[in-house]
């Protein structure tokens, strides 16, 4: 008998998996201006495999420290809206009067080669995003406090008083969104933060997306009876 039980267990269902690679997910990570979203996402890439960042077009002046490709495709309005009449954006927002749009095939072939890719994108281009791509998973960033908020924006120094203000004046409307993300990090420490936005891929990795069914036996997986 226990030679039949051992047999029995052993036995079990067997799974072949499917040699199409898995697809990725299409990650959107917002927060307000001087939030630190990329001191975040800079700490976070490391510790993680499978992950890339989508590199946003922008119209806005590239600021000390920054370059081509880092951390945007600086182009001038003439060549953005001429992305955008292609349909060559995943989604695009003015903000602060400047420009800013996701290259659409670019996210298309990571995430189809199974890569999760991020969009690091503002509140407006989230909820297009979500619009089109229902399961993009968004992640938001928040600030310890209003005050710390307009003390890392100070510090920057790279913003005059009245930027400054109007930034602090988006961030209002922006924390307002929160209820449309799906999850929340607080940045009162960078590393810790990081470590949550970790936590978040996991997750997501191991949830069974909803109608999974495998990939075998016509889209179940082909499972012995009795």
């Amino acid at each position: 008998m226990a030679d039949s039980v051992e047999a029995t267990q052993q036995q079990g269902p067997v799974v072949e998996p499917s040699s199409r690679p898995k697809r990725g997910r299409l990650f959107v990570v917002s927060g307000p201006s001087g939030v630190g979203k990329d001191t975040v996402i800079q700490r976070f890439l490391p510790t993680i495999d499978r992950v890339m960042m989508s590199i946003s077009v922008t119209t806005r002046t590239m600021r000390p420290g920054e370059s081509q490709g880092n951390p945007y495709h600086f182009i001038d309005t003439r060549e953005f809206y001429l992305y955008a009449e292609r349909g060559d954006l995943l989604e695009w927002a003015e903000v602060n009067g400047n420009h800013y749009g996701t290259p659409k095939h670019m996210v298309e072939d990571q995430v189809a080669a199974g890569l999760d890719v991020i969009l690091k994108i503002d509140v407006q281009g989230a909820r297009n995003v979500r619009r089109l791509i229902p399961d993009a998973v968004l992640v938001f960033i928040m600030p310890p406090s209003f005050e710390e908020l307009e003390r890392r924006l100070r510090a920057r120094s790279t913003e005059t008083e009245q930027q400054i203000r109007l930034r602090l004046l988006d961030a209002l409307n922006e924390l307002r969104e929160i209820d449309n993300y799906h999850y929340a990090v607080l940045n009162d420490d960078a590393d810790s933060a990081a470590d949550h936005l970790r936590s978040i891929f996991i997750a997501e990795r191991c949830r069974v997306r909803d109608g999974w069914h495998g990939e075998k036996s016509g889209g179940s997986w082909n499972l012995p009876h009795g």
